[in-house]
C-alpha cells in the first residue's frame, strides 16, 4: 500500500516537472535561457521545452516599442539660466541577450544617460536658442543615446522634449516681452491699414477724376462729331439740290429767280449795307416786275437823260438846310 502511494507521488512529480518544462513564448516577446548559470539560447515566440533542473529562464524581454517618460532634469544654459526640461524617449530592444547581460538595470542607466546628455547639449546654448531649437536638441540627443545604447541591445527610435520650464522671473520677463511684441505688431498693422486706406482713397479720387475727364472728352468728341455730321449733311443736301437743278435743265430765268430768292434771304439780316456784284444789278433791272414782287430793287424806269446835279449846288442845298435847322433850334430855345 505504501509502495503504491509512493509510486503515485512520483508519477505526479514527474508530470509536474514535465509540464513545468513546457513553455509557450507569446508574440513580440523573447526569453533568455541559461544552462547552469550560463547563457544558452534565446527563445522566440512559440512552443519550447527546457531541460529540468539545469536550465532556467533568466529574463523575459518585450520586443515592442516602449516609452520612457523621465523625470524633469535641471539644466543650466550658456547664459547661466537654470531651468527644468522633461524629455520622453522611445526605444526598442533588438538583442535580448545584450539587454540582459549588457548593463544592470538598463532603464535606469538610460535615464541617467539622458539627463547627462541633455545637460551637455543645453550647456552650450543660450536661453532663447534653447526655446527655439527643439528639433536640433532632439536630433542631437537621439544620435548620442542611440550610439551609447547599442551595447545594451537597445535601439532608440525617437527623443522629444516634453516640457521646458524656465524660472518664474524669466517667465514673467518673457510674457512682458511677448506683450510688447504683440503691441508693436498691432501698431504696425494699424499704421499699415491707415496707409493703405489713404492710398486707396487717393487712388479712387484719381480714378474718378480720370473717368470724369474721359467722359467730358468723349462728350466733346461726340458733340463735335455730331456737328460735323450735321454740316456734312447740309452740304450734301445742297450738293444734291444743285445736282438736281442741273439735271432738270432749267432755263436762265429760273436760275435768276433763285438767285433773287437767295438775295432776299441775305437782305433779311441786320446788315444795313449790302454789296452786290455789278452784274446782279443788271439782273434785277432785267427782271423788272419779278424783282419788285420779291421786294428787291425799284422797278421805276430811270431817266438816263437827266444830268446829275453839280457838286456846288448840292453843297449849297446842304448849307441852306443847316441854317434852317439852326434857326429852328434858336427859336425853340427862346
Amino acid at each position: 500500500m505504501a509502495f503504491r502511494i509512493l509510486l503515485i507521488v512520483l508519477l505526479v512529480l514527474v508530470l509536474y516537472v514535465i509540464i513545468s518544462c513546457v513553455r509557450v513564448v507569446p508574440q513580440a516577446y523573447a526569453y533568455v535561457v541559461e544552462f547552469l548559470g550560463s547563457y544558452r539560447t534565446t527563445w522566440e515566440h512559440g512552443l519550447h521545452l527546457k531541460a529540468p533542473f539545469v536550465e532556467r529562464i533568466a529574463n523575459k524581454v518585450s520586443l515592442k516599442e516602449q516609452v520612457c517618460d523621465f523625470a524633469p532634469s535641471s539644466v543650466i544654459t550658456k547664459d547661466n539660466v537654470t531651468m527644468k526640461i522633461d524629455s520622453v524617449v522611445y526605444f526598442k530592444i533588438f538583442d535580448p541577450r545584450l539587454y540582459t547581460y549588457g548593463v544592470d538595470r538598463p532603464l535606469s542607466a538610460m535615464e541617467n544617460l539622458n539627463a547627462t546628455t541633455l545637460r551637455n547639449i543645453i550647456g552650450g546654448m543660450e536661453l532663447d536658442q534653447t526655446l527655439t531649437s527643439r528639433d536640433i536638441i532632439n536630433a542631437q540627443m537621439l544620435k548620442i543615446l542611440d550610439e551609447a545604447t547599442d551595447a545594451w541591445g537597445i535601439k532608440v527610435t525617437r527623443v522629444e522634449l516634453k516640457n521646458i520650464i524656465p524660472p518664474a522671473e524669466i517667465q514673467g520677463a518673457m510674457e512682458k516681452q511677448m506683450k510688447a511684441e504683440r503691441e508693436k505688431r498691432q501698431t504696425i498693422l494699424e499704421a499699415t491699414a491707415h496707409k493703405e486706406s489713404v492710398v486707396a482713397r487717393a487712388e479712387g479720387d484719381k480714378q474718378a477724376k480720370i473717368l470724369a475727364a474721359q467722359a467730358e472728352r468723349d462728350a466733346q468728341i461726340a458733340l463735335a462729331e455730331g456737328r460735323a455730321k450735321s454740316i456734312a449733311l447740309v452740304y450734301q443736301a445742297e450738293a444734291e439740290g444743285l445736282k438736281a437743278l442741273k439735271e432738270a435743265n432749267i432755263d436762265a430765268a429760273v436760275l435768276k429767280l433763285k438767285g433773287l430768292e437767295a438775295l432776299k434771304n441775305v437782305s433779311d439780316g441786320r446788315a444795313t449795307k449790302i454789296y452786290m456784284p455789278t452784274d446782279l444789278s443788271g439782273v434785277i433791272s432785267s427782271l423788272g416786275l419779278a424783282a419788285e414782287s420779291l421786294g428787291i430793287g425799284d422797278a421805276t424806269p430811270v431817266d438816263k437823260s437827266a444830268k446829275p446835279q453839280p457838286k456846288a449846288a448840292a453843297d449849297e442845298c446842304c448849307d441852306d438846310d443847316e441854317k434852317s435847322a439852326e434857326t429852328r433850334r434858336m427859336a425853340g430855345g427862346h
